[in-house]
């Protein structure tokens, strides 16, 4: 079970899943939709080359990205089930406001900090 506001956006065959987070509000200039966090769980390679990914590895990955290029957690586990495992844990530590997500950014972008800042943990 997902903690509230994370929601399942595509489940393959093979096993990869892309989890969201209230997609319904990532829409507009305060929450942009390239912001939108998002939790891959996948056993493809993490290298940085072109089309890597697509190779499957013995490993699952589990990443939280805060936009495409900003990685706020990366784990690494050894089945797709404590794979997914790992993603809902993410995902309520999240929720919960306890992921700092500031902390990922050179440039601050205080607006919306603030604004996700509204939307997790229990202020």
């Amino acid at each position: 079970a997902l903690p509230d506001g994370w929601q399942v956006w595509n489940e393959e065959p093979s096993g990869r899943a892309i989890l969201v987070y209230r997609p319904d509000v990532f829409d507009g200039d305060d929450l942009p939709p390239e912001c939108l966090p998002t939790i891959y769980l996948t056993n493809g390679a993490r290298t940085a080359r072109p089309g890597s990914g697509q190779y499957a590895t013995d490993e699952w990955h589990v990443v939280l990205f805060a936009e495409p290029e900003v990685e706020l957690v990366t784990e690494t586990r050894e089945t797709r089930e404590a794979g997914a495992d790992a993603a809902v844990e993410i995902a309520t530590r999240f929720a919960a406001g306890e992921v700092d997500y500031r902390d990922a950014y050179q440039v601050p972008r205080e607006a919306y900090f603030d604004r996700l800042d509204e939307l997790v943990g229990d202020d």
